[in-house]
């Protein structure tokens, strides 16, 4: 699968961790930015990630930043993403099952490297269940 990501300073370090595992895996990764802890305003980095997933360039992208409130407002602003705020399994469990979630945002300092980690695996492993949920997917998709 090919996937997006991208950080701001503050989710630089799970971002690098978060990419060998995506590699381990054998998925084709995409890393938009940050290169550093260095202080970033992380609409730059985040912005491209969501846009990449809407143009059909990933499959999937992951987004991080200390909380990962801010990233996933950035990335639900791009219309055809459905970016799930996640913070521990059944977050990401859900995210996939209930909302087709194509994006994920993580925070940093919100979770062990470890948790961020499981939360990746399960996002990557959960399929969307359809039926009563597709409905609703539509009328997120909806204009106006």
């Amino acid at each position: 699968m090919k996937i997006a990501i991208g950080s701001d300073h503050a989710g630089f370090l799970y971002k690098e961790k978060i990419k060998e595992l995506l590699r381990e895996l054998g998925h084709e990764v995409r890393d938009l930015g940050t290169d550093s802890e260095a202080p970033v305003d992380y609409p730059v980095f985040i912005r491209p990630v969501a846009l990449a997933v809407a143009a059909g360039e990933a499959e999937r992208g992951i987004v991080l930043g200390g909380s990962g409130n801010g990233e996933a407002i950035v990335a639900n602003r791009v219309k055809g993403v459905r970016c799930a705020l996640c913070w521990n399994e059944e977050s990401a469990r859900l995210g996939r099952q209930h909302n087709d979630a194509n994006v994920i945002s993580l925070g940093q300092r919100m979770m062990s490297h470890e948790t961020a980690l499981d939360i990746v695996r399960i996002w990557l492993d959960t399929p969307f269940e359809g039926g009563r949920h597709l409905h609703r997917i539509q009328l997120i998709d909806q204009e106006g």
